[in-house]
């Protein structure tokens, strides 16, 4: 199972419809926030495809929840903007929501930087921002695989 995750586009469509286009094979796409109008107008072009999001704290009248559980190949996924864990400055707010939620992937984003770690079980990914990153690389977003071997995550350049 493939999941293309997205976050921080902020109103840049053209660049989540260059990652939907590339990626139409994926089994899910995830946004993370900080995008959810241009998100929604654009998963609309592809109703075939399974796609959840969560609101950012840039998204002006969300109409998506704050946090998602989502099962997904046998595993559980926490999906947070993460502004209200405080991701900026560390994980262990997030890591908490996860442990009480017996979730074993984590995925937010809100910092415009990429992050991909393992601890106590549980992955925690960021896929960056697709419009304005800011950690010095080109804007991004993530895939997500999940075999019967184990979970890869990995970044993409656009």
């Amino acid at each position: 199972m493939r999941i293309i995750v997205v976050s921080d586009t902020h109103g840049n469509y053209n660049a989540l419809k260059k990652i939907f286009e590339k990626n139409l094979s994926a089994d899910m796409f995830i946004h993370l926030g900080d995008g959810e109008r241009e998100f929604m107008e654009l998963s609309r072009l592809y109703p075939q495809k399974a796609v959840r999001n969560v609101a950012g704290n840039c998204d002006f009248a969300p109409l998506s929840p704050e946090v998602a559980v989502i099962g997904a190949g046998g595993h559980k996924i926490i999906a947070s903007h993460g502004h209200r864990y405080g991701v900026k400055y560390g994980i262990d707010h997030i890591k908490m929501i996860a442990l009480k939620n017996g979730a074993d992937i984590v995925l937010f984003g809100h910092s415009h930087v990429r992050f991909n770690y393992y601890e106590d079980g549980i992955y925690f990914f960021n896929p960056g921002s697709a419009s304005s990153p800011r950690d010095g690389k080109r804007p991004s977003y993530g895939f997500i695989d999940i075999t019967a071997h184990g979970v890869v995550a990995n970044h993409v350049e656009l």
